[in-house]
């Protein structure tokens, strides 16, 4: 749950720091959320070495209408791989020397062209710094009907499909924090998580109004798993805002980035709604930066107030 101390900042493009200055909970006392109109493929977007733990679900490049158009999804094998690199290689370039990476992707992938996505994520991952550290196996039982069969009975040309999805888990240098926090897992949510094999059903995309959601389950076990209270949890592909949610609900300092304004709003819905909380404009005094219209008002109402009016007051 959110506390009266909690913020949630927008911002039209990049917040208003030095890339020299990393963002550290502690210079923060409120602890402002972050969400970033942005891109994950602009490494200027938030500063180096500011984050402990990065969770995400990168685009697939199986046809899905992020966008609008199907086809910005559906990119040549060669682009896809040169833009997978050039985001990990972001995310370590925000991390800090005991920071974890998870990265939800498909095992493998049949649209668009055979691709094995968890082995090409693991050694593009490897080759901009990341260290491995252990592959979770997720099973969300969702086997849907399947009539592509391959030939039919016949050794002649079968299609196999691995109905599982994973987490690929990485560190940058060292995988121990030697700087302990407060943990949240209990005895029993540990002892079944650290097995690499997690149950639970997937996200419907028409509930969220999302594409591609993964469920809320997913980044709260990597969250309670891999990070202290009061660390800073990043999402750089945020898209309906569940690892926000996840971060916030459970005492992180939340970031997420997202180049889609629909998405930014969507997850602004949700985290009113999921986080009982609202949110303080990046820049009250210029309205004419916001996102759309509702966002513009939101942002003349509160250049009406002294900036400590900026804390937003929770309903738990």
């Amino acid at each position: 749950m959110t506390t009266s101390q909690d913020r949630l900042f927008i911002f039209d493009t990049h917040p208003p720091h030095s890339n020299d200055a990393p963002i550290s909970a502690s210079t923060h006392p409120a602890r402002p959320h972050t969400l970033i109109h942005g891109d994950a493929l602009d490494h200027t977007t938030i500063p180096k070495h500011s984050v402990d733990l990065i969770i995400t679900s990168p685009p697939y490049n199986v046809s899905k209408p992020y966008t609008g158009d199907k086809a910005a999804d559906a990119i040549g094998t060669t682009e896809y791989l040169e833009f997978t690199e050039k985001w990990l290689s972001h995310c370590y370039f925000w991390s800090r020397s005991t920071s974890r990476l998870c990265v939800n992707i498909s095992l493998d992938k049949n649209k668009n062209g055979k691709q094995p996505l968890a082995a090409q994520l693991t050694h593009l991952a490897m080759k901009v710094g990341w260290q491995y550290h252990a592959t979770i196996i997720w099973n969300e039982g969702n086997i849907s009907k399947r009539t592509a069969w391959g030939s039919w009975k016949s050794a002649s040309a079968p299609h196999v499909i691995s109905p599982v999805e994973t987490i690929v888990v990485f560190y940058k240098d060292n995988w121990k924090r030697l700087r302990q926090g407060k943990s949240d897992i209990s005895a029993e949510e540990f002892k079944n998580w650290v097995l690499g094999l997690w149950e639970f059903n997937g996200e419907s995309g028409k509930r969220i109004g999302h594409e591609a959601p993964f469920p809320r389950e997913l980044p709260k076990r990597c969250i309670k798993l891999f990070s202290f209270q009061g660390d800073i949890i990043l999402d750089p592909f945020v898209g309906s805002g569940t690892t926000m949610i996840e971060a916030i609900n459970h005492h992180r300092v939340a970031i997420g980035i997202e180049k889609q304004k629909r998405y930014c709003e969507l997850t602004l819905k949700r985290i009113e709604q999921e986080c009982c909380m609202s949110w303080t404009p990046s820049s009250p005094a210029k309205p004419d930066r916001s996102i759309d219209s509702s966002w513009s008002s939101l942002r003349q109402d509160t250049n009406q107030h002294s900036p400590e009016s900026n804390r937003i007051p929770m309903s738990l």
